[in-house]
């Protein structure tokens, strides 16, 4: 089900569903969608409250007699045998990563952070090139580790992000914040980014075979 532009999602047959997991809170719900009716999960020594909709004869066409969970309330998601992250895949986006050649330069203020010829550029619809680059052609300097993580459905889940400080007396500006990261541990797919580190395209600058590139206005890892 398409809920939103580029953001898919499962809507489950209720015969296709265990019982003895759900666990009927007696409240419905009016969405966009239709009634639901609201389910919590429990297993084992785990509840999890107002984890399922079910909707009702209502719903909008396809919907009726199916079941949506709500993606943090499991621990995992699987698409087949391979684990998926946020949400389903979307079958029609592109997410390709390449070696390539290019003289990749990433500065800030005028301080080089990155600079390489063998970085592996990663292709994702919608989305501006990002350019991945070997841990040894980046100034760690400047670069101050950062407790945050996010996850993306193609790429899995970071496994490091760090913030940009250009004067080692004084923390840089929120501007600064996350503007690198690594997936140490990629999904198959992506697996030439291992342990490769990517800047935020939006907050930094970048040339590319000596061209300075154009800060893009999307905002996304």
């Amino acid at each position: 089900m398409w809920e939103i532009p580029y953001y898919p999602q499962y809507y489950i047959p209720v015969g296709d569903i265990d019982p003895r997991f759900l666990i009927d809170e007696g409240g419905h719900q009016s969405t966009r969608r239709g009634t639901a009716q609201r389910y919590g999960l429990h297993a084992g020594h785990q509840e999890r409250p107002g984890a399922v909709r079910v909707y009702g004869d209502d719903a909008i066409p396809g919907l009726a007699g199916t079941a949506r969970f709500e993606w943090s309330a499991l621990d995992t998601w699987y698409e087949e045998d391979e684990e998926i992250f946020v949400h389903p895949r979307n079958p029609y986006a592109r997410v390709d990563a390449l070696r390539s050649h290019r003289h990749v330069r990433v500065s800030l203020g005028g301080v080089t952070l990155a600079e390489t010829t063998s970085p592996v550029l990663v292709f994702e619809t919608g989305l501006p090139t990002r350019y991945y680059i070997d841990r040894t052609d980046v100034s760690f300097t400047h670069l101050v580790a950062s407790p945050t993580q996010t996850a993306c459905p193609y790429k899995g889940i970071t496994s490091q992000y760090w913030s940009v400080q250009l004067d080692s007396a004084q923390p840089g500006p929120d501007d600064y914040k996350d503007l690198a990261w690594a997936y140490d541990f990629p999904t198959r797919q992506l697996l030439p980014i291992a342990g490769l580190i990517a800047f935020y395209n939006e907050k930094v600058d970048v040339e590319v075979d000596g061209r300075p590139l154009p800060r893009p206005r999307t905002h996304f890892s």
